[in-house]
């Protein structure tokens, strides 16, 4: 088995056996309106997760990302509602402005970390202004999309094998998603072959930027409102799914079905602790838990393969 096989085989492994143990405690999840539920918000994380991972692997972190999502979440909810030409260049500009981020991490050589921990607070702020309580609507259109119910398999499935789909043929299996993990693994090279590392540093950024905002607007599908601090604890759980589905902080190394796989795990995580009845007050920590349970045991795996190719 190859390192890759080894990447996605843990999380799928997670999710089976976290699904076994919510169909254990609640056999009646076991079906079509079960699964949609068990899902549902799977979707909205799921196209964070991605979003995040387009900036890891480029060897940065996005600490925006959350309020990013709420920023769109608002827009969508009012502006793309009253106005939609308005809202989608206001949606537009966010994908520019994601995009000349990376290039100016990149000029100026500046620490991700920092310039996206900045950015939290525009993003924070701006949404805060375009809705400052809860509330808006969502598109009639988006509604729709997000509630209609395929046969066999429920929609959340079905959008997240379609997520994991696109950004596998446009990371693994193009050559644009080559230059943007080179980037990430070696970008002197990447510079060498007559590719320009700031053109596919600002292009990640503003792939990162576009399942972002794909992210906000599902999130509105799904809730029918917004709210300025819809979407903070995405940031977090972004970070975690990427992480979760075999990416690593460093060398370009990511794997979009993991990642759409880490997303679901967390999702699913929250509904088995819910089952459990454990207090809301615990489940983030409980989910830090299940992280790094599932960490430990890739670590081991990782150090056993190298001992048995060691000899």
């Amino acid at each position: 088995m190859n390192r890759d096989q080894l990447r996605i085989l843990l999380p799928v492994v997670s999710l089976a056996v976290l699904l076994a143990a919510v169909f254990w405690l609640q056999p009646r999840a076991m079906s079509y309106l079960g699964l949609n539920l068990l899902f549902n918000l799977a979707v909205p994380i799921a196209l964070a997760t991605v979003a995040q991972m387009m900036i890891i692997m480029v060897n940065d972190l996005d600490l925006s990302i959350g309020t990013f999502v709420s920023f769109v979440a608002c827009v969508t909810a009012t502006l793309v509602q009253t106005d939609p030409l308005l809202g989608y260049l206001v949606l537009a500009a966010g994908i520019a402005g994601y995009a000349a981020v990376g290039a100016l991490i990149h000029l100026r050589n500046l620490p991700a970390i920092v310039v996206t921990l900045g950015m939290s607070f525009v993003w924070g702020g701006l949404a805060v202004l375009i809705l400052p309580s809860p509330g808006g609507a969502s598109p009639e259109w988006l509604r729709s999309l997000m509630t209609v119910k395929p046969p066999l398999v429920p929609m959340a499935i079905v959008a997240s094998v379609l997520i994991a789909v696109v950004s596998h043929l446009l990371i693994r299996r193009s050559s644009f998603g080559v230059v943007l993990r080179g980037v990430g693994g070696n970008p002197a090279s990447v510079e060498r072959a007559g590719w320009s590392v700031l053109k596919a540093r600002a292009a990640a950024y503003a792939l990162a930027g576009l399942f972002g905002t794909l992210s906000g607007m599902t999130l509105v599908g799904l809730t029918t409102a917004a709210d300025a601090n819809i979407a903070l604890r995405y940031t977090l759980l972004s970070i975690a799914g990427v992480i979760l589905g075999g990416g690593e902080f460093t060398g370009g190394r990511v794997s979009p079905v993991g990642a759409v796989i880490g997303a679901l795990t967390l999702a699913l995580a929250s509904s088995f602790l819910s089952f459990m009845r454990l207090s809301p007050d615990w489940q983030i920590g409980a989910q830090g838990g299940i992280l790094i349970l599932v960490l430990a045991v890739r670590l081991l795996v990782g150090r056993g393969r190298g001992r048995r190719l060691a000899a």
